[in-house]
């Protein structure tokens, strides 16, 4: 009897140490922040502190995001990431001898509103009035263009004399694709389909096609452009995924976002000097995309062009916006406009 007695409570002990040791990290600590919101901008500093629930004695803290630390001065952390929206804040607690990592899910915004732009018209071509305009783009002088599946209309690629509006080259797809955007990279172009989550690279000198790929993680296909070395495709949520030219396998993607929300709505895309123009999805706007960080560094009012073309039953939203760099112009258009217009954006 006094064996049990002197037994209980030694096991007794000994549980208690042993559920202590299992206890997992986010059961001895919490990170929090100030404000007890999601939202925080970028190059903010916010006070921080560690919620100690079971009383342990720390030694050190670091944090950090997307595996880089961030300065901690004062209580404070200063948030400096290079790619925004939805991150996971990460805390490396020192206590004890013992090493716990925890997280915290934010979001990180752009550090200031964008600006507000507008456009001058410098010219007006014609356009086909069939075309649903998906993706459009320069190339040498040359504009090509892909289009979706309006009316009875197949999708299709082509090459046109922008000026007058003749079709140079011209190839359908099969009835069961309905087209998306494109982009030329090194004698390619690249097509994307909207919901088959597959695309087509074609040579570009005869449109004959070179293979396709599967999207992975990306869930539709929208808009396509390039900056040299990578591919930019949108999808219709607010990632804009990076792809490798040679394999089009899904590299990584920034967040599309502004000073107050993370936004979902880029369609057409342009790449320029660092930024990705994009059309608003159902919008007469296009925003200007810092392709580094994904902030919408500027947005851009293009009411009224509509207002310009033929009216029609088939008529369409904006879509479609492609540079000229030896003009140094924007061309646009929209689903089934009878115009193509040459444009200069500015700030309003």
């Amino acid at each position: 009897m006094n064996f049990i007695k002197f037994f209980i409570p030694i096991a007794m002990a000994i549980l208690i140490l042993a559920c202590e040791g299992e206890q997992k990290p986010k059961q001895l600590f919490e990170i929090e922040l100030a404000g007890k919101t999601r939202d925080y901008k970028n190059q903010e500093s916010v006070a921080v502190t560690i919620k100690n629930k079971k009383g342990k004695t720390i030694d050190k803290v670091s944090y950090s995001i997307d595996g880089n630390i961030l300065e901690l001065k004062e209580g404070k952390l200063h948030l400096d990431v290079t790619r925004l929206g939805q991150k996971e804040l990460k805390a490396v607690i020192e206590y004890e001898g013992n090493t716990a990592e925890i997280t915290k899910k934010i979001r990180v915004l752009a550090s200031v509103a964008p600006e507000i732009y507008t456009y001058e018209i410098i010219n007006e071509y014609p356009h086909d009035l069939n075309s649903f305009t998906q993706g459009l783009e320069f190339y040498n002088d040359t504009l090509y263009e892909s289009t979706g599946s309006g009316g009875n209309a197949r999708s299709f690629i082509r090459k046109l004399d922008f000026k007058t509006g003749n079709v140079l080259q011209h190839k359908d797809l099969d009835k069961e694709y309905f087209g998306e955007g494109i982009t030329i990279l090194n004698d390619k172009l690249y097509q994307l389909t909207w919901r088959s989550s597959i695309g087509f690279v074609y040579q570009l000198s005869d449109f004959k096609e070179i293979s396709r790929f599967q999207y992975a993680e990306s869930k539709e296909g929208w808009g396509l452009c390039n900056d040299g070395k990578m591919i930019y495709k949108s999808d219709g949520t607010e990632k804009i995924w990076l792809l490798d030219p040679e394999t089009m396998a899904e590299v990584s993607y920034i967040e599309t976002v502004t000073n107050k929300s993370i936004f979902n709505k880029a369609n057409e895309l342009e790449y320029v000097d660092g930024k990705i123009y994009a059309n608003v999805w159902q919008k007469e706007s296009m925003m200007i995309i810092d392709a580094e960080s994904g902030a919408i560094i500027g947005v851009i009012n293009m009411a009224g062009l509509k207002n310009r073309v033929k009216k029609h039953d088939n008529l369409d939203v904006l879509n479609g916006v492609a540079y000229n760099p030896d003009r140094d112009t924007f061309f646009v258009t929209g689903k089934n406009w009878d115009k193509l217009f040459e444009i200069k954006i500015k700030k309003k």
